[in-house]
């Protein structure tokens, strides 16, 4: 019997993304936005480009992951219950340069993703190489737990300004997934609703979930039904247990997509470019070519899907 049995049946299939966390070299849980596959063999399938190579580093490092499946646009569920997936996860140290191994996963994100397909021109080819040097993650799920979405928050007013790290990125969205460490140093992650005080972010942790006090993080991002117009930025820190409950003591805050100014996407494609190449060399390895017309093929089947 597969772990991830005990979720609902087809749920996890209709989110278009969750939430990836992995341990850092200093231990704090870093959480990004990221889409999955699920084989038939009850694993899952992640890919990381060169670019944003981080995660894949994290998990040769430590193995220990956790994925979230939280935020349900585009995925026509409604009132779609959260799925906590933990387990331990595997990342080879060979750069894909075609489709094969990964078939199914990038059928679905041409399917899900059409903008993504762009890519794939020739006029493109030079900016988006990037794109299409992955890494394969595959995660063996050890506990599954399923929780009920969070409730409508009638209750919230408008943004309340604040001098803390992160509090302009958390005021713009309504909820937010917390990255903490259980007693063993495992990743957890729960939705919650980050408030503002005067010494941090005061969160709710559900009992299902067995954070600690320690190193943690908040993310917020967001996506529409075609997984377009990405956003998310990351606020690190540490969790704090107090007299009135849990507290998010934020240090650092992190936006690899910019903050949305026309100069960030001339960043991003110097950042991508650097990155590559420096993944590449600190490997002794000669730059490899994309096999763009394996890609175009996938592309196209998935077009008439």
């Amino acid at each position: 019997m597969f772990v991830l049995d005990s979720a609902p049946p087809g749920v996890l299939r209709a989110y278009r993304t969750c939430e990836f966390v992995t341990l850092g070299r200093d231990g704090t849980p870093l959480v990004w936005p990221t889409a999955v596959w699920r084989r038939e063999d009850g694993t899952l399938l992640l890919t990381t480009s060169l670019a944003f190579a981080q995660k894949a580093l994290n998990v040769r490092r430590d193995p220990r992951v956790a994925l979230l499946f939280s935020d349900p646009t585009g995925s026509g569920l409604d009132h779609a219950p959260q799925i906590f997936v933990a387990g331990r996860a595997d990342c080879p140290d060979t750069v894909m340069t075609g489709p094969e191994g990964a078939e199914d996963y990038w059928r679905m994100l041409f399917e899900r993703q059409p903008h993504s397909r762009s890519y794939l021109s020739a006029p493109m080819r030079r900016l988006t190489e990037w794109y299409y040097l992955r890494l394969l993650i595959t995660v063996t799920p050890e506990q599954v737990v399923v929780r009920a979405p969070l409730a409508p928050d009638h209750d919230s007013g408008p943004a309340v300004d604040s001098p803390l790290p992160g509090a302009a990125q958390l005021a713009r969205f309504p909820t937010a997934v917390l990255a903490a460490r259980d007693g063993s140093g495992a990743p957890v992650l729960a939705r919650t609703r980050p408030v503002p005080t005067a010494d941090g972010f005061a969160v709710e942790v559900p009992a299902d979930c067995a954070a600690k006090p320690g190193p943690a993080s908040l993310l917020v991002h967001r996506h529409d039904e075609r997984i377009n117009h990405l956003q998310n930025a990351l606020v690190r820190g540490e969790l704090r247990e107090t007299d009135d409950g849990w507290l998010l003591v934020p240090e650092k805050v992190v936006e690899p997509m910019g903050t949305g100014r026309p100069s960030d996407t001339i960043r991003l494609l110097r950042h991508t470019k650097q990155a590559t190449n420096r993944y590449l060399e600190r490997r002794g390895l000669e730059r490899p070519r994309v096999r763009w017309e394996e890609f175009k093929a996938l592309a196209a089947t998935a077009r008439k899907g």
